[in-house]
């Protein structure tokens, strides 16, 4: 039996879509509140725990081989730390006491490349970088940097038996919850967006990130530490891009660093206030002018890792959204 935390997630939905589809038998972990929608058509057992609580894990990791942790909380929003720091710090804390409580053989826990200290630009990100929460920018960076050292620790100590897969911007399809790069193509899509902001960054296919994950079980290397990267992209090649996929004419009006900064302030206030997803805030503009030469050839080498191009990756996803989101 396999567990998986965070099932109805980008990346987890097509985990358990890709697990079932093996023949393997899943329990998706999901909390009370959550709807199961993203994958009521797999054949996965819905198990409904929070993993901000240990006891309800205990019970749902009865019995399995491996766990793979995914559930976390994602927000670029600067207002969010708590949440950040309870989900993501403290659940896999729970993750790790429930996987030793029940010994479960591995755990594989999915954190991100932005837990990486970012090194001067013009340098590599591999897996030789620390993890260090006091050289990160964002909450979001900080929470996921102090929960991997919590799941490198406790393998180090030999409580647990773990690996740590650090993707880098996913995207792709079965992107059910609208991340952030999937807001971008809709709004797109719709003809709403006329102006952008310069940068670039790098995306990987959620569907070669779960190849990843599903190739570390396979070939466990416990205490190990792999990067799941895809391929850097500059907004104005994105955009390109959907204009080609859309048939679209893309913005050609961009805004400045400094103007585009201070709109950053208050766009937060309006995202909040009209709860609708943020795009531009001052930690997406620094991350699309942050160092994204990283590097995946230790993955490629020892899991297998092999991502696709993410000109197919874009047009899946505009093809995907057009499917199954209307507006």
């Amino acid at each position: 039996m396999i567990a998986v935390t965070g099932a109805t997630g980008h990346i987890g939905n097509v985990l358990v879509r890709e697990l079932c589809g093996m023949g393997v038998q899943v329990r998706a972990i999901l909390p009370p509140y959550e709807s199961a929608h993203p994958i009521n058509d797999t054949k996965a057992l819905i198990v409904r725990a929070d993993i901000r609580d240990v006891q309800s894990l205990n019970r749902a990791f009865e019995g399995c081989e491996t766990v793979y942790h995914l559930a976390g909380y994602i927000s670029i929003m600067p207002f969010k730390k708590k949440k950040l720091f309870d989900i993501n710090v403290i659940g896999t804390r729970n993750v790790i006491n429930a996987c030793i409580y029940n010994k479960v053989d591995k755990l594989i826990y999915t954190s991100s490349v932005h837990a990486f200290s970012e090194p001067q630009e013009g340098r590599v990100i591999d897996e030789k970088t620390p993890f260090d929460p006091e050289k990160v920018v964002g909450n979001y960076a900080k929470t996921k940097a102090l929960a991997t050292l919590e799941v490198l620790e406790a393998s180090t100590k030999g409580l647990i038996k773990a690996m740590v897969l650090c993707p880098s911007g996913v995207i792709g399809p079965y992107d059910h919850r609208v991340s952030e790069m999937g807001e971008l193509m809709v709004r797109y899509a719709a003809k709403r967006m006329h102006t952008y902001i310069k940068g670039g960054y790098d995306f990987v296919d959620v569907r070669d990130v779960v190849q990843g994950l599903i190739n570390a079980e396979k070939n466990f290397k416990n205490g190990e530490v792999f990067i799941l990267s895809g391929y850097k992209i500059t907004v104005d090649e994105l955009l390109d891009k959907l204009e080609e996929i859309t048939g679209i004419k893309r913005p050609k009006r961009y805004i400045g660093k400094t103007m585009a900064y201070v709109a950053s302030l208050f766009s937060c206030s309006y995202y909040w206030l009209t709860k609708t997803k943020a795009l531009l805030t001052p930690y997406s503009l620094y991350t699309l002018n942050s160092n994204s030469n990283i590097s995946n050839f230790k993955a490629r080498r020892q899991l297998g890792f092999s991502p696709r191009s993410l000109e197919q990756s874009i047009k899946d996803s505009v093809g995907w959204f057009r499917q199954n989101r209307k507006g």
